[in-house]
């Protein structure tokens, strides 16, 4: 009896203990102190090793602190023992994948498919079966990767993300710290350099940032700097403190003469959202990131910002549903050639992240995942080119030193051409000369055949600007002047590069840069002031609009849409070769015929006058030639009245709101 009673209490205080560690490891868990968590339940595993609930958090918390390989058994220990929810499924599948098992992963999403109910799931689900049904054609493809581990820089921790700038490589690390980060059970990143010659390194020379970039007791992530090395913006996690941010951010920090500034978060980021793996594009103006958002179409979406000329960020943008998936996608990266670089775990992969390249051709984005051995079933990601045929990358493949390592690649396809094409152009405008002279201040867009923005500038003293357009695309330039004393007309242009794309088999470089020039001229908004609408031509005798006519009146359309402020007098001129009555009323009959047609594509009639001058107004008199009877019939619109403009002020932001940075357990790449 005794025995059995001592038994009955240790039993007891099994289960006292037991319920105390579950307790203890779900509120590490929340908390995202996922290694926290692993170790509490392998004590409840090491009494009950098929505790469905136990297996299932651990595999979670391998999942969701970047180790989806070692949750596989336990993911199919908790399926067994019978745990059911939407996710567990599809993610056992994953880490199957991840393990190179797809076959097993593709009968689990089969088997997911079948009994799933939310519909996210089911589309991601979805995804990853096509996906794998994909990944034949993915291993057919040819390419001519070399891979090679950098030894002399990897180490049994951490290493990623690297970034190449004037002659220093910049990547980030665990290594050197002794504070260990919960969530992984690894110490704690910091970003550091050393000197190297293309893949070639010093390691001598490896150094961390120091205190003002690499705070003690907080991850730093990846890295990105401006073209002119002026600016850096990297990822810092949390700070776990009151005042602190929830989750990874980005920061902003300037080269001056003794250093680098005391970092500043950007205004972009989403408070209590992870923003991370932040890229300049080759010209500094545009800044992409991964954010997990709301909004967005899966996990971890990228998103582009703009720059303004004063060093403000505005205008963030989800990359779209071309580039992201509903799983995650990161790592963002624009190469010389304008190509987008990235990591993704939805797009048709081999196993966990995986590297791709996402190209413009004849106006539409194409995805293309990068193959072997660039990519493998474990995480590939952080691809930065430091030549246009070699660079370097980040993976945790089987194989290398320990957890994250740094690998360098070399193209060496005998065919490889890279062209890169530029629209370089100058604004000008009419002096009271009629001269044509340089017009600063101008906001620049460059709009593709769709009318959606792919990139702007606003033109300094001198005038110029310069974008990046790819082979076979029709774009439209729109130049607007905002602010100062006088006010201009908002101008579109047309430009296209169909037709105009070199024989890459002619060229002998690997790369080649081809520059188009245009001008953009935008003429000063004044009452009264006059314009010529070139080619409104009508048959004899008649005020029918020909498609001729309607052709040239649709780029007037076009101007009243952009400048609503306007109100125009609209009229027709004839010549002199009948007589004033006939053809005052007939050149009324013309302009009215012409406000109609206006008006008819949109235009507010209250916007317009038709006013007819018959041979009132000649250009030139008593004309002789067919040439300057010409002349003489015209059609022309007059500014009758301005009204006020409305700047454009959304999307602006404040880059001088930042929040102080203190101790924290929250990060990650």
């Amino acid at each position: 009896m005794n025995a059995i009673f001592r038994i009955s209490m240790a039993f007891t205080l099994l289960l006292v203990i037991s319920c105390s560690v579950e307790k203890k490891a779900s509120k590490t868990f929340d908390r995202g102190q996922f290694q926290s968590t692993i170790d509490l339940y392998e004590q409840v595993l090491r009494k009950d090793p098929n505790n469905a609930e136990a297996n299932f958090y651990i595999a979670e918390s391998y999942r969701q602190s970047n180790r989806l390989q070692e949750a596989e058994p336990y993911y199919k220990t908790a399926l067994d023992r019978g745990l059911k929810n939407d996710s567990i499924r599809l993610f056992y599948a994953f880490s199957l994948k991840s393990n190179g098992k797809y076959a097993e992963a593709r009968q689990q999403l089969e088997q997911h498919l079948k009994t799933v109910d939310d519909k996210g799931l089911a589309k991601r689900s979805q995804e990853e079966f096509d996906n794998l049904n994909n990944l034949d054609e993915i291993r057919a493809k040819k390419n001519y990767f070399r891979v090679k581990n950098l030894d002399e820089i990897n180490s049994p921790y951490a290493e990623y993300a690297p970034v190449y700038q004037d002659g220093e490589l910049y990547f980030t690390s665990s290594r050197g710290i002794d504070k260990i980060y919960k969530a992984t059970g690894t110490p704690f990143t910091d970003i550091y350099k050393v000197k190297t010659q293309g893949a070639r390194v010093d390691t001598t020379t490896i150094v961390g940032l120091g205190d003002l970039i690499n705070y003690y007791n907080i991850n730093e992530g990846s890295v990105t700097f401006s073209p002119d090395g002026k600016t850096m913006v990297f990822a810092r996690g949390n700070s776990g403190k009151k005042k602190g941010t929830a989750d990874v951010n980005l920061y902003i920090s300037s080269n001056r003469r003794d250093g680098w500034t005391e970092p500043r978060m950007l205004n972009i980021n989403n408070p209590g959202y992870w923003d991370s793996s932040p890229a300049f594009s080759r010209d500094g103006r545009t800044l992409y990131f991964a954010s997990n958002r709301p909004g967005g179409y899966g996990g971890t979406d990228i998103y582009s910002a703009k720059r303004d000329s004063r060093g403000r960020f505005h205008k963030v943008t989800n990359l779209g549903p071309e580039i992201n998936t509903t799983g995650n996608e990161m790592f963002p990266y624009i190469s010389d050639d304008g190509h987008m670089y990235f990591s993704s775990d939805g797009h048709p992969g081999f196993g966990g992240l995986d590297l791709f390249v996402a190209k413009r051709r004849n106006g539409r984005i194409e995805i293309e995942n990068l193959g072997e051995p660039l990519n493998s079933n474990a995480d590939d990601f952080g691809l930065f080119l430091f030549k246009a045929d070699r660079g370097f990358f980040t993976s945790n493949r089987e194989g290398g030193k320990g957890d994250d390592d740094i690998y360098t690649f070399v193209n060496e396809d005998p065919d490889l051409k890279i062209v890169n094409y530029y629209l370089a152009g100058l604004t000008k405008t009419h002096n009271d000369k009629n001269e044509l002279v340089i017009l600063p201040g101008v906001n620049v867009r460059l709009l593709d055949y769709k009318g959606e923005v792919l990139d702007e500038s606003t033109t300094t003293d001198d005038g110029k600007f310069l974008f990046r357009v790819y082979e076979h695309e029709h774009y439209n330039l729109v130049g607007e002047k905002r602010g100062g004393k006088d006010q201009y007309l908002i101008t579109r242009t047309q430009f296209t590069t169909v037709g105009r794309a070199v024989d890459r088999d002619t060229l002998k470089d690997l790369v080649t840069d081809v520059r188009f020039d245009t001008l953009l001229v935008l003429e000063k908004i004044e009452k009264n002031k006059i314009f010529v609408l070139e080619n409104i031509y009508y048959d004899l005798d008649k005020a029918d609009i020909r498609e001729d006519a309607a052709r040239e009146l649709d780029k007037l359309v076009t101007i009243l849409e952009d400048n609503p402020e306007l109100k125009i007098e609209l009229s027709s001129h004839t010549d002199d070769r009948a007589d004033d009555d006939y053809n005052m009323k007939l050149s009324q009959r013309r302009a009215r015929s012409a406000v109609d047609y206006i008006i008819s594509q949109g235009i507010t009639a209250s916007r317009l006058m038709a006013k007819g001058y018959g041979e009132s107004k000649l250009i030139i008199p008593n004309a002789k030639t067919e040439e300057e009877h010409q002349v003489n019939r015209r059609t022309e619109f007059k500014i009758l009245e301005v009204g006020e403009r409305k700047p454009e002020t959304a999307g602006e932001f404040d880059e001088d709101r930042f929040f102080d940075d203190e101790e924290g357990d929250s990060g990650g790449r």
